[in-house]
């Protein structure tokens, strides 16, 4: 018998030697403005750490911290505005004392050339699309940006809601809308959709991406090796590459 436990010890610590290590797993949660930069940035970061796998989450940042409360899986948690991620604060679901600014942004009009040139010019649209400000930042963004200048009453009923920022450019793009209400980077990308103009800065809060490690991401040996890589050069590197600003 003793013999047979000998062996058997063996047996497994040569299993143990020999067996491919277990890849680490990231969940990310990101607002859908980010989605090219984080999946570039996970690529590069999995390249130098083979085998380890991310789940991305691309959405309303609104939507995003609802699903974190409610218990799906998240290690990093990168919202459009700061209130979302001082929603999950207030929550004790991140970590607070590592949360950070990734990026900014500005707020833009696009559509079809000659649509608009100004806020005032909306009056004589017929269709808007802004993202749901209940759960969308960039249209909060827009409604205050449309009560401080005056029109938000005169522009309800030409509201087209939509569930991101990507969905309000998809309208733009095809020609579902006069024009929408979304961040420079995303209307960088846009194929028919032009920037028609910037909207004025003391019209709405800074665009601000703040990023933080949720309870569970801080006991996540790898989430927080790539936290830590989103604050590095390359990172920044990347985000003004896609139009970003960081500070």
């Amino acid at each position: 018998m003793n013999n047979i436990i000998k062996i058997a010890t063996v047996l497994v610590c040569l299993f143990t030697l020999t067996a491919p290590a277990v890849a680490g797993e990231v969940n990310l949660s990101v607002a859908a403005s980010l989605k090219e930069v984080i999946n570039e940035l996970s690529d590069r970061f999995a390249k130098k750490h083979p085998g380890l796998k991310f789940v991305k989450n691309n959405g309303a940042s609104g939507a995003l911290a609802k699903q974190i409360e409610s218990g799906a899986p998240c290690d990093i948690f990168i919202s459009a505005n700061l209130g979302w991620m001082d929603y999950l604060k207030n929550k004790k679901l991140v970590d607070a004392a590592g949360i950070g600014t990734f990026a900014c942004n500005t707020l833009v009009f696009a559509g079809p050339p000659g649509k608009a040139s100004s806020m005032q010019d909306l009056l004589k649209l017929e269709r808007i699309a802004v993202g749901s400000p209940k759960s969308v930042p960039s249209g909060e963004y827009a409604m205050e940006a449309f009560k401080k200048s005056g029109i938000d009453t005169q522009l309800k009923s030409k509201l087209v809601m939509a569930k991101d920022v990507r969905e309000c450019l998809m309208y733009a793009e095809r020609g579902e809308v006069d024009g929408a209400f979304v961040y420079k980077t995303d209307a960088l990308m846009a194929k028919k959709a032009k920037i028609l103009f910037m909207v004025p800065q003391e019209l709405y809060q800074k665009v601000i991406y703040p990023m933080a490690l949720t309870i569970a991401g801080a006991k996540n040996k790898e989430a927080t090796a790539f936290f830590a890589y989103l604050h590095s050069s390359e990172a920044k590197s990347v985000l003004a590459k896609y139009g970003f600003t960081v500070r």
